[in-house]
């Protein structure tokens, strides 16, 4: 890991727990890269009690593994609890979520241009679930990778999806709910990927998997992936809203400038080092208590996440992407600034540490 030449009060908080996990982790090439047995995508994972709960696609339905260990839901049993019998086309990307005592999954169903959000839910994790709703989103316009989470007592819904009906930019919006399965009011952009490199993959230019956590300030991050997923510039970048901020203003968020967590050391932030036994790491999942961002780790300690990537060595393909374990913690003192944009000024606050 690249540490800066002199550190924060607040960044010196988590460079021992951040160590630490990095030599615990040094001592076989398998421990470093904490690759899975599960040949997949898109990981979704959360932490109710001591068990890790999963849900994951697999052909057209979706399936719950249970274990009690990240590492260990690779192993788990695969219970389906959702089916397209209506053939609805591509399933992609479900993402589970807690609220209220209820499991709500969200998840991607359709083709082509007609890709559109859908969401199940059940008072048990693997069992229950009913016939898919189709969310009615604001604007009705192709959308992906959505999930729900509360921010300051409100309900949010964060996705990616165009600005029309046709492709070309894949941007990250965002919009109110009134219940786990209904928006309400208008959607709001937060993200398009304009940042040179967000744009090095492309056509189409993209932003999505945008996963939220609540930094040690309180503040909101969404830390999402950039640049297609087709290719090993595949990576994540950050989000953070300002202090005080609305989540509905495009110019209370403050992006970081470059990726966080991938591959290519030419895109990555300044002070942040490229992976070292994975390429394209992508789309993660926080494993939060009961997936509540309230439950996000304070400054010091190493928490758990999974994402997807290939692993060195072998062709960078959507089939050779595996399940990841891996962990982060807060990185203090970071600056964020808009490129291009005159008087838009800097925004410093947390970022985000990732360990492979």
């Amino acid at each position: 890991m690249k540490l800066p030449r002199r550190l924060s009060g607040a960044a010196a908080l988590v460079l021992a727990g951040l160590l630490a996990t990095a030599m615990s982790l040094s001592s076989t090439g398998s421990a470093r890269a904490g690759q899975t047995g599960l040949r997949a995508a898109d990981p979704s994972v959360l932490r109710v009690g001591g068990t890790y709960v999963a849900v994951q696609s697999v052909g057209t339905g979706i399936v719950v593994r249970q274990a009690s260990s990240p590492a260990a839901l690779a192993s788990a049993p695969a219970r389906q609890v959702w089916s397209d019998t209506h053939d609805l086309g591509d399933v992609w990307a479900p993402e589970i979520v807690r609220d209220g005592g209820r499991y709500h999954i969200y998840f991607t169903a359709g083709r082509k241009a007609a890709h559109r959000m859908y969401v199940i839910s059940s008072a048990s994790p693997d069992s229950g679930y009913g016939a898919a709703t189709r969310m009615a989103l604001p604007d009705d316009t192709w959308a992906i990778d959505g999930t729900m989470f509360t921010f300051e007592g409100q309900r949010w819904f964060v996705w990616s999806g165009w600005a029309g009906d046709t492709d070309g930019e894949q941007n990250l919006y965002i919009a109110r709910m009134s219940s786990p399965s209904t928006t309400t009011g208008p959607r709001y952009v937060i993200s398009q990927p304009r940042e040179s490199w967000e744009r090095i993959v492309g056509h189409p230019f993209v932003n999505e998997g945008p996963e939220p956590i609540k930094d040690p300030n309180g503040q909101l991050h969404i830390v999402y992936s950039a640049n297609g997923s087709w290719s090993d510039q595949y990576c994540l970048a950050d989000l953070r809203l300002r202090a005080g901020g609305d989540p509905t203003h495009v110019w209370d968020w403050y992006k970081s400038n470059g990726c966080l967590f991938g591959s290519d050391r030419a895109s990555m932030m300044r002070g942040w080092d490229p992976t070292r036994h994975v390429n394209g790491p992508g789309h993660h999942t926080f494993v939060l208590l009961d997936g509540d961002i309230a439950t996000s780790p304070p400054a010091g300690p190493t928490f758990p996440l999974m994402y997807h990537a290939v692993p060195k060595g072998q062709p960078y393909t959507w089939d050779n992407r595996y399940w990841y374990t891996g962990t982060f913690g807060w990185w203090g003192d970071t600056t964020y600034s808009r490129s291009g944009v005159p008087g838009a000024g800097t925004d410093t606050g947390w970022g985000l540490k990732f360990l492979e």
